[in-house]
């Protein structure tokens, strides 16, 4: 199986939200119903499929990319533009569900749902426990992302991330809860705690780390990496693995301790304006071809097993970002939803290490 060519560019917003706001707009209910609004992660699709689900249905899609599962929310929840469908991380699926923003998916008229294996729908439980919200996307772990030929020694910790004599060689996630995750871990916290006193020892660390911390990034992580811009890096496997492929000094591990698995689901926005749009191209998402075509150019884990059933066992044995076995998973955890409090508390002491 081919696996995508690696484009060297910061992800940018290919749809502008002054374009979007013009077409949703201007558009009558009648016009509505030939079109879908798609909110999804930077680089997360191969870009063909919009083309060919436009050319199957005649349905247009207008599509939109985000960083990070804050700045998609804040800026759904603006309401400026109205989406027909969102693809984001569990914890983000698990707020909006427990909100009442997403509306309940008819499976029922998926054709092709049944290529989502079940080992999938269990793991969604923990932000979907009733299967009526989500359709799982793609998933992963949070690991690191080294270059043999830039450290003394392979890490297997996240203690490593903490080593002077990498300062200005470690490149840690723009994000809040992915980079709690190694100082809450080192310190025998659950990623999904709540405890200030936990949080704030779990800041301190940060604080401390970040003088040796080159920069925080999300997807310019990986071409830093293939580049040589730095040692070590906190990032997605999937990301990890396409980097492996440009850079063959580059090896990803999922420290000892533990770490984070996440999946990535699509749901429907309660005030998108064509359900039944959304319904069809999350069902054309599910298609044996569309999901290979798009496993071929994302590659990160896929949970459809019509596309899995094709991939020969060598090359799940080889890549291990992509295909971990069960004893990295059985030591890894889940985000959830910690509420609105928890929410404002992990923003704050976010804000207080950005102009630390």
């Amino acid at each position: 199986m081919q696996k995508y060519t690696l484009k060297f560019k910061a992800v940018s917003v290919l749809t502008t939200a002054a374009l979007l706001l013009a077409s949703c707009g201007q558009d009558t209910e009648k016009n509505a119903s030939r079109q879908i609004v798609v909110f999804n992660y930077g680089d997360y699709i191969d870009r063909s499929v919009l083309g060919q689900f436009e050319k199957e249905t005649g349905i247009k899609v207008v599509y939109e990319e985000f960083l990070t599962p804050e700045a998609m929310y804040t800026k759904y929840k603006n309401g400026t533009v109205k989406y027909d469908l969102i693809c984001c991380s569990d914890y983000m699926v698990d707020k909006m569900v427990k909100e009442k923003e997403v509306k309940e998916i008819n499976y029922n008229s998926m054709e092709h749902i049944g290529n989502i294996g079940d080992t999938y729908w269990q793991v969604s439980e923990s932000f979907d426990k009733e299967h009526k919200y989500n359709v799982p996307y793609f998933w992963g772990t949070v690991g690191i992302l080294y270059n043999t030929a830039m450290v003394d020694k392979a890490p297997e910790s996240w203690n490593d991330l903490w080593d002077s004599q990498y300062k200005n060689n470690i490149i840690m996630q723009n994000s809040v809860r992915d980079s709690f995750i190694p100082p809450l871990i080192l310190d025998g916290c659950s990623i999904n705690t709540t405890d200030e006193t936990s949080l704030r020892k779990a800041l301190e660390a940060l604080k401390k780390q970040k003088s040796l911390v080159q920069s925080y990034l999300v997807d310019e992580v990986r071409d830093d990496m293939v580049n040589e811009q730095a040692a070590m890096a906190v990032i997605y496997s999937g990301e990890a693995s396409l980097a492996s492929e440009y850079n063959e000094d580059l090896e990803y591990i999922v420290p000892e301790e533990g770490s984070n698995v996440w999946m990535d689901s699509w749901v429907i926005p309660t005030d998108g304006r064509n359900y039944d749009g959304a319904v069809k191209f999350l069902d054309f998402l599910c298609r044996e071809d569309i999901a290979e075509k798009n496993f071929e150019y994302v590659y990160y884990s896929t949970p459809n097993e019509a596309v899995l059933d094709n991939i020969d066992e060598e090359e799940k044995e080889e890549d291990t970002a992509i295909f971990p076995d069960d004893n990295v998973l059985d030591r890894c955890e889940m985000f959830t939803y910690l509420g609105p409090e928890a929410e404002a508390l992990y923003n704050r002491l976010w804000k207080e290490l950005k102009v630390y």
